[in-house]
């Protein structure tokens, strides 16, 4: 779950490198940064609560 949370936060840079350099515009952006930010909220949860997740 760490690794995945670390990726999904590496992707964000990338995303405002695409953003700075030109390719995307800044509503993609925003859009992808929002969706990104969900998935980093579901990671932690999960990492904080892993018990929640397990097979029963």
């Amino acid at each position: 779950m760490t690794d995945a949370d670390g990726e999904a936060s590496e992707t964000t840079v990338h995303l405002d490198f695409a953003k700075t350099c030109g390719y995307l515009s800044l509503e993609k952006h925003q859009e992808l940064i929002k969706k990104y930010e969900e998935v980093g909220k579901m990671l932690g949860s999960m990492i904080i609560h892993p018990e929640k997740f397990l097979p029963k």
